[in-house]
């Protein structure tokens, strides 16, 4: 008598090692906080296998320009990445968006998506508030060091497993006030190593302690919709 399985249900997906072993390579090269890339070696110890099933992975990769290498055979992500992630970008800044506006609204203070680009701070998308009078006039695409600014450093403490709100006054733009907390704590990042924070930038001072769960919601909400 036919099982379950035979009789019409569909079998449990099976996953391709390779692609697998593709897409960690890329999550590896994107994890790599420096711009010189990593060698075959240090792809091959990240991946737990043999060089000669990186270098094949490399080889296909970059083909399609996914990666690069090096004259000192070093492997950088390519630019066939950035193609991809101008694609989703849009995406991202759709969903992003309504989350975004229910917190400018709710506190009052433009509220921002960063992300980590290297050694700065990206933000993303950005929301004024619709009601108030006078906000801090922020723009996405706008960057700046990851180490100055609340949204930078929410990144930094995410990074260093803090999670609770971090605050900074005047470091960006004399009189502005921002409050962020990270979206990923410790190893707990994005997919494809992405680190970000959600945040708010006052001309008005900001009480962590009402501000601060409206933060930590915005990200909850965040992280489901960039997974």
């Amino acid at each position: 008598m036919p099982g379950p399985e035979a009789a019409g249900a569909p079998a449990r997906a099976e996953s391709s090692q390779t692609l697998d072993r593709g897409i960690r390579v890329l999550e590896a090269l994107a994890g790599e906080t420096g711009s010189a890339g990593l060698t075959v070696t240090e792809l091959a110890a990240a991946l737990g296998v043999g060089r000669p099933v990186v270098y094949r992975l490399v080889a296909t990769l970059e083909e399609h320009r996914l990666v690069s290498r090096a004259t000192d055979g070093r492997v950088r992500l390519g630019l066939g990445v950035s193609r991809l992630a101008a694609a989703v970008t849009p995406i991202v800044r759709a969903e992003a968006r309504p989350v975004l506006r229910e917190l400018a609204d709710a506190v009052g203070a433009t509220a921002h998506l960063t992300i980590a680009e290297g050694d700065e701070a990206l933000a993303l998308v950005v929301v004024e508030p619709s009601w108030t009078d006078f906000h801090v006039a922020y723009r996405s695409g706008a960057r700046h060091r990851l180490d100055q600014g609340a949204a930078g450093r929410a990144i930094l403490a995410g990074r260093a497993g803090r999670a609770g709100p971090v605050a900074t006054d005047g470091e960006l733009q004399a009189g502005a006030h921002g409050l962020a907390v990270p979206l990923g704590v410790g190893a707990d990042v994005l997919p494809g190593g992405v680190e970000a924070s959600v945040g708010v930038v006052s001309l008005e001072p900001l009480d962590a302690r009402s501000v601060g769960p409206r933060l930590q919601h915005a990200a909850t909400v965040l992280r489901a919709v960039l997974r």
